[in-house]
């Protein structure tokens, strides 16, 4: 038995005291002493001048003490007075503080005129009555008065200092010395990091390069024998959504090592110094765990090119952070094995000290899934759903060109919310289709008012565009064509561009003449045009714009390019070619599309009366698909389609 309570004793959990308990008691016994200690007596019956008075005369008062500056007087009665009925409630019941509790309490007026008339009562009766004079006191209510400024300031200083703290400070205690402490999350093979290489679909490039970073790391002496040194960082570079998060928790996962993860924003405090401070101790703590890997998401917070944006000339706090970023990674050993990831998707605005070798020796691209990456993507994220056996991976893969694996998820998901709103028990292929036109154009709006006219005019707008693509060889297969509201677009006619490496002029034009099928439709047709082409002229501009001044695809203008793929344009807030050439991107972007206009006019006057044909399908169906078109123009001419699969259901 005594060895049970041994047991139970060791380490006892102690609840942990709120402050704020202790700063309520202290506050409570303030109150309660200068409630009880001084003003006890306010709780005294009081009587008026008259009762007073007719009490003085018949000898039941004892003493009077009138309390100096306050106009009250405390009376106290005689012994044979306390007998009497009327006076049964007026008993003193205790002494507080050495000040008797009086029977009754008078306020008075004037002093002198109410001394000198019970001087006269008292004479004219031959009463013994007595009448003193106290001044009323607290001496712990006083104290505490005085003290209850410096208590009140030196509260708020600490209650200041606990919320810096707490919002700035590392582990031990939140205490404002704490706040250059590092704030990185230290995962270990203890912790609950489950993440490995197989929960990352696709990504096979990236994979094979962090997990040699990983072998580094296990094996050192199979790399460093030979001479050579451990890489000291890699970046993982690419767009939003495309797993570079999830690969460096696969890293984590697999290494076994302590891995410190923190966002590049955690560098960042309003206190001067407080970012470069914690990029030392963030150091500190990895060597003294090495081999470790050190994370930091969202880079460019910290890493963004230096003196670009100080026009003021000030101290700049993320460049002295960053100053003392590079200094670590250039400043720690070869044999430390500790090795940097890093993360961004805007690698274009990063210091160009920080990219070189030395500090991020190796940059791996994390690109957007291919056809192939994006159906192991639907595998994994396919798991956890109830779906019908029949459901063909491929197609989803085939149909969700420039999806990132983050968007894969999103489609996944909103599948099955899809399939559990109409009340299916699995979830299909249209649900997945549904969950696409969702993410890519937004929420259906069938109950949108539109008018008669308008709804003919998106119509024939659609279907110019649906007419215009199937005529053109270049141009992307379609997949479908609405005029049912959805999002902010009235109507939209759906493609499945080609996952291309490279782009041929050739193939831009004909992309540009299919996005201006509709206003050319609207023409045609109604020898008007109306805003609803605003999305398709933007497109089409852009596309122009990057032809001359980024490819260098325009004749006119040349083999010149006015792009910075660096980031870190020298030109500042001039332009990087004059006046003449500026009007003449202008005229050449006007010219080719302008041209593409017109072959889209041309081509939709040949097949009038097939454009208007179909207008009036789309009407009656409001959504029609690749082989209505097939219906009404026959085959299409080019053997672009292999991949599409017939929708009518």
């Amino acid at each position: 038995m005594a060895d049970d309570k041994k047991n139970k004793n060791i380490n006892p959990k102690k609840p942990k005291l709120n402050p704020y308990w202790i700063y309520g008691v202290i506050i409570a016994a303030f109150i309660a002493i200068q409630v009880i200690g001084g003003s006890a007596f306010n709780s005294t019956k009081e009587i008026t001048n008259s009762e007073f008075y007719n009490y003085l005369e018949v000898g039941d008062i004892k003493e009077v003490v009138i309390v100096g500056n306050t106009k009250v007087a405390k009376v106290f009665l005689t012994d044979e007075a306390l007998s009497k009925p009327e006076h049964k409630n007026s008993k003193g019941t205790s002494i507080m503080g050495g000040n008797e509790i009086p029977n009754y309490t008078l306020i008075f007026g004037d002093l002198s005129n109410f001394e000198d008339r019970i001087e006269e009562t008292i004479e004219a009766n031959e009463l013994t009555t007595t009448v003193d004079a106290d001044i009323e006191s607290n001496a712990w209510g006083d104290f505490l008065l005085q003290l209850l400024p410096f208590i009140l300031i030196i509260g708020v200083w600490i209650f200041i200092m606990r919320r810096m703290s707490a919002g700035g400070g590392g582990g031990a205690g939140g205490q404002i010395f704490n706040i250059g402490k590092s704030k990185a999350k230290l995962f270990d093979e203890k912790s609950d990091t489950k993440t490995s290489f197989k929960d990352v679909a696709g990504l096979e490039g990236a994979k094979e390069e962090v997990q040699e970073i990983v072998d580094f790391l296990k094996f050192p002496e199979k790399y460093t024998s030979l001479g050579g040194k451990i890489p000291k960082g890699a970046l993982l570079v690419g767009p939003p959504g495309t797993g570079k998060t999830l690969l460096a928790k696969a890293v984590a996962g697999e290494a076994k090592v302590p891995f410190f993860s923190l966002s590049g924003s955690d560098f960042v405090e309003m206190f001067v110094g407080v970012g470069a401070s914690r990029v030392r101790d963030l150091f500190k703590q990895a060597k003294e765990k090495s081999p470790s890997i050190i994370f930091i998401d969202e880079i460019d917070a910290i890493g963004r090119a230096r003196g670009k944006n100080n026009f003021s000339g000030s101290n700049d706090e993320r460049e002295n952070t960053l100053n003392q970023l590079l200094t670590e990674m250039d400043g720690f050993g070869s044999n430390t094995n500790v090795i940097v990831l890093a993360a961004t998707n805007r690698a274009d605005v990063l210091d160009s000290a920080l990219m070189r070798a030395g500090r991020f020796d190796r940059q791996i691209y994390v690109d957007l899934p291919d056809v192939r990456e994006r159906k192991e993507i639907f595998e994994v994220h396919l798991r956890p759903l109830k779906k019908e056996e029949t459901l063909d991976i491929d197609f989803l893969a085939k149909q969700t060109p420039g999806f990132s694996g983050a968007d894969i998820a999103n489609v996944c998901n909103e599948a099955a919310l899809i399939a559990a709103r109409k009340g299916k028990k699995a979830v299909n292929k249209q649900d997945f289709l549904d969950a696409v036109d969702r993410i890519v154009g937004g929420l259906e709006k069938k109950n949108k008012i539109i008018t008669p006219d308008e709804k003919r005019a998106v119509a024939f707008h659609e279907a110019g565009h649906a007419t215009v693509s199937w005529m053109l060889e270049h141009a992307a297969p379609l997949v479908k064509v609405t005029i049912v509201p959805r999002g902010r677009s009235l109507g939209a006619a759906w493609y499945l561009p080609e996952e291309r490496l490279i782009v041929r002029p050739e193939q831009m034009l004909d992309e540009m003449c299919a996005a201006l099928g509709g206003r050319a439709a609207e023409k045609v047709i109604f020898d008007k045009i109306s805003t609803g082409a605003l999305s398709d002229l933007e497109k089409v501009t852009k596309q122009a714009r990057a032809m001359v001044t980024v490819y260098g695809l325009s004749d006119k203008v040349g083999n010149l390019t006015y792009y910075d793929s660096s980031g870190q344009s020298e030109y500042g807030f001039t332009k990087p070619y004059s006046e003449q050439t500026a009007e003449l991107i202008d005229k050449e972007i006007s010219s080719i599309i302008e041209e593409q206009y017109q072959r889209a006019i041309k081509l939709l006057e040949q097949h009038k009366d097939k454009l208007t044909k179909l207008a009036e399908v789309l009407l009656e169906k409001e959504v029609i698909f690749k082989d209505n078109l097939e219906k009404i123009f026959g085959k299409r001419a080019f053997k672009k389609d292999e991949i599409i699969a017939d929708e009518e259901e």
